[in-house]
């Protein structure tokens, strides 16, 4: 069964935003569909993002996918953990398996995003 924290804000492309960290990472939904992940290219630290723009990559057994940054801002953290173990995005996508983290720039933008029920509805019609 899927997990969707409450807490959490989500982009149609199956990413989550803590806005209280700025933490982002994939979602249960989005790590079920992948499989095994297996490398994650992590953004450079520093770097101005916008909103839905490939920002990083994660690879599967099945495939890669872009991620992309939800909100506009800056990159500031990166999961380090992640290079050693990539499968912590599956085993605690909402946890451990967190990607990089975001200063968000305006926190509007953060708040549009898709509450838990709204993504559950959206992520159910793909």
């Amino acid at each position: 069964m899927m997990s969707t924290p409450a807490n959490l804000r989500y982009a149609a492309s199956h990413e989550w935003l803590d806005p209280e960290t700025g933490r982002v990472g994939i979602t249960d939904h989005a790590q079920n569909a992948l499989s095994d992940v297996v490398f994650y290219e992590a953004p450079k630290i520093g770097r101005q993002v916008k909103a839905k723009e490939a920002v990083a990559v994660v690879e599967s057994v099945k495939a890669a996918s872009d991620i992309y940054s939800p909100v506009d801002g800056e990159i500031v953290e990166v999961n380090e953990a992640l290079a050693a173990e990539p499968a912590l995005v599956n085993t605690d996508p909402y946890g451990k398996g967190w990607l990089f983290k975001v200063r968000v720039a305006d926190p509007a933008q953060a708040a549009a995003l898709h509450d838990a029920a709204a993504y559950d509805a959206l992520a159910a019609q793909s």
